[in-house]
């Protein structure tokens, strides 16, 4: 009897073993589009390859006409479907207000976190320096869409529209895979 109890907890054992499913997030392209070149430039936008395990967004805007107090930025999240549809989320919002109290809103929260250990974005307005975002690694996006708050498998576009002064200066547009 203990016998067949052992090789039924076995079977279940490498059953579960076999269809666990762990979800992989991996960056397909990333856009980085300048509209006003004498307010802001790109001096890099890159997905970094180091080995094949360990891969990183990076990019440096350089801006011009310094400093900056009136930031609004437009988060967009698309998903596949025929082309790109929008999925779930498209939140325009002032960043220098959000900078200044970060407990606002919960979701601006959630997607500033991405970027939040990894950037010099991390004061409120104004900005008098060049803009970094530095190593986001695969790993680092990989907890934070599959763990944190889950998402769907696909392919997704995160597209956001960064606005000074009322007008639209960049676009930053990150495309990946979640499988």
């Amino acid at each position: 009897m203990y016998f067949k109890h052992l090789v039924v907890l076995s079977f279940v054992f490498a059953a579960y073993q076999i269809v666990q499913i762990t979800s992989r997030v991996e960056l397909t392209n990333l856009k980085c589009i300048p509209l006003d070149k004498s307010f802001a430039d790109f001096e890099y936008c890159r997905i970094k390859a180091v080995n094949r395990s360990y891969k990183y967004l990076a990019l440096k805007v350089n801006l011009f006409k310094v400093p900056v107090t009136n930031v609004s930025i437009n988060v967009s999240v698309l998903k596949r479907l025929n082309g790109y549809k929008p999925f779930l989320y498209n939140i325009t919002f002032d960043a220098c207000k959000f900078m200044s109290s970060k407990n606002t809103n919960p979701l601006i929260k959630y997607f500033y976190s991405f970027i939040s250990e990894h950037s010099n974005m991390n004061h409120s307005c104004p900005y008098s320096h060049d803009l970094i975002v530095d190593k986001v690694s695969i790993e680092f996006l990989n907890h934070q869409l599959t763990e944190v708050l889950p998402v769907p498998e696909g392919d997704y576009a995160f597209y956001t529209s960064w606005y000074a002064y009322g007008k639209n200066r960049a676009d930053v547009r990150i495309y990946a895979t979640i499988t």
